[in-house]
């Protein structure tokens, strides 16, 4: 599939490859990579198209060189997959307006970055650093624009950490498609329980799984409104946090604390 991705080859003709039947490849292949062969096709064409665009491609070129009929199918695939269109990938973020600040949390000093769509980034900066959470920011978004506003952050983070809400928090995430299922599975886990790896995986549909969904969960931008801090390992160890281990058995002890009042 790797070799003829630009083919864009369909289940008959893999079947067919292998020397048996579709439904056996389809099951085969479901249970051992853990998504579909049409899902991981998708997965190496929108690869192969970031990859054209990032090299400076034009939409069109990126579309045919890829696999795909045109660049309306490109824009398609591309904005179920990142929620951006393919002329913001290239750009890598330019002509995209962030605003950003640090401001005290519960938890200690956090980062986060808002457009007009919302919450796109919250990390925290107690073990990492404030300049390595400001990194991963500006990682992220390499080409996009910077708007510093302390007072507009302290603002979102006040109305994240209060203890009711009256309304939902808008975020806007930047993910597969994969990624998404993952983030928003991870919303359906209550405030003072946690779930497992593996009790993740096959929330998503993807039994055995549990390695990619660790990947997504570590990749999460949104620390704390998507609450990736509630996944632990099998045997209950609280396990790694992208942003500090100790920030993590906080919120867990935080968490726990406000259920029981």
């Amino acid at each position: 599939m790797a070799e003829h991705q630009s083919e864009q080859p369909g289940l008959d003709r893999l079947s067919t490859a292998m020397g048996v039947s579709p439904h056996h490849l389809q099951r085969t292949f479901q249970r051992w990579v853990g998504v579909s062969p049409k899902q991981f096709l998708k997965s190496l064409t929108r690869k192969a198209a970031l990859a054209r665009l990032e090299q400076g491609c034009s939409v069109l070129d990126a579309a045919l060189e890829s696999g795909l009929s045109g660049p309306g199918r490109l824009h398609d695939l591309l904005i179920s997959t990142d929620a951006l269109t393919p002329g913001e990938i290239r750009k890598r973020g330019e002509g995209i307006q962030l605003d950003y600040g640090f401001g005290e949390t519960l938890f200690g000093q956090a980062l986060i970055a808002w457009t007009s769509r919302g919450v796109n980034f919250l990390g925290f900066c107690q073990e990492e650093g404030p300049e390595q959470t400001l990194w991963a920011l500006r990682h992220q978004w390499s080409n996009a624009g910077f708007a510093e506003d302390f007072d507009g952050a302290q603002r979102w983070l006040d109305t994240i950490f209060c203890e009711s809400h009256d309304k939902p928090i808008p975020v806007w995430l930047r993910g597969s498609s994969f990624q998404l299922k993952v983030w928003e599975a991870l919303l359906k886990i209550p405030e003072g329980t946690h779930a497992t790896y593996g009790q993740m995986a096959s929330l998503v549909g993807h039994p055995g799984a549990a390695r990619a969904v660790g990947t997504a969960i570590g990749s999460n931008p949104i620390a704390y409104i998507i609450p990736c801090h509630r996944v632990i390992r099998q045997i209950g160890e609280t396990g790694g946090y992208r942003w500090g281990e100790t920030t993590k058995k906080a919120i867990i002890g935080y968490e726990a604390v406000s259920i029981r009042a």
